[in-house]
């Protein structure tokens, strides 16, 4: 792993001389955010080494560095998930990287299902802690200790800090949002009726097929994470009967002017 992390590091740093500060996984909610990047250099995935192909509609599959004001960011247009057939230490391969691009501050976005009550379709949560019912860890096997140490300390998986200033940034900009806690399943079947009320009676907010490992490996890296998840379906009878991975994008779509102006904002100011 040490290898072909160095390898991809060396191969985009002799591509373009940007030391991004901010990496972002843009996920459902965010597919567009590169229009809010003064972009520098775009590379598709298929053209770095060692790197996975994306497989999910809507996920378009580049790799984009640039600036966010004064801030140098690198962006996944596109992720990789576990149920696509890959690896936990494929799917969390680009963290790796972009930790040694230099990355410090961690965002990652994703489109959920809706256990809490009081949440909306099209709702923006703000993600404060998550439950890991993947079926294998990121961090399974042999420790490198040039990566992190073997046991991490997750007390405080997504940053306070960064929590707090995006809630006065969405004060600010007239943006209502929620706190949740995200809970993380293999997918890619959308949840059973029993399955959301078990989701619901383990403390979840909400649930979706990502973001989950890539914090993990983050934290074991030392990186500051920020998660941000649109509730594109809820668990009524209803909602759960007719949801489609159509109906997720086009939720994602109507929310996604909102995050992206409060990623933007997040990014500059902190």
């Amino acid at each position: 792993m040490w290898e072909k992390v160095q390898q991809t590091v060396n191969y985009l740093k002799e591509k373009n001389s940007y030391t991004p500060s901010f990496g972002l996984i843009l996920g459902s909610g965010l597919g567009n955010f590169p229009d809010d990047i003064d972009v520098e250099f775009t590379i598709p995935y298929k053209d770095i080494p060692n790197f996975p192909q994306t497989t999910v509609a809507g996920h378009h599959g580049n790799l984009i560095f640039g600036k966010i004001g004064n801030k140098s960011v690198v962006a996944m247009q596109g992720r990789f998930h576990y149920y696509e057939g890959y690896s936990m230490q494929e799917v969390t391969f680009p963290v790796r990287v972009m930790k040694f691009l230099g990355v410090e501050h961690l965002i990652v976005s994703n489109a959920s299902g809706g256990v809490n009550p009081f949440y909306r379709v099209g709702d923006i949560v703000l993600i404060y802690d998550h439950i890991n019912f993947m079926p294998q860890h990121p961090l399974r096997g042999a420790n490198d200790e040039r990566f992190g140490p073997r046991f991490v300390n997750m007390s405080e998986p997504y940053s306070h800090e960064m929590i707090n200033k995006a809630k006065e940034i969405a004060v600010e900009l007239q943006i209502d949002v929620k706190d949740g806690i995200y809970l993380g399943l293999q997918g890619p079947t959308f949840e059973t009726h029993a399955e959301y009320r078990m989701v619901k009676i383990l403390g979840a907010d909400c649930v979706g097929m990502s973001t989950v490992p890539e914090v993990i490996v983050a934290k074991h890296m030392g990186m500051e994470c920020f998660g941000v998840s649109v509730i594109t379906d809820i668990s009524d009878e209803k909602s759960v009967a007719t949801v489609s991975h159509k109906e997720v994008l086009e939720a994602a779509a109507k929310a996604e002017p909102k995050v992206r102006m409060l990623i933007k904002e997040l990014i500059a100011r902190y």
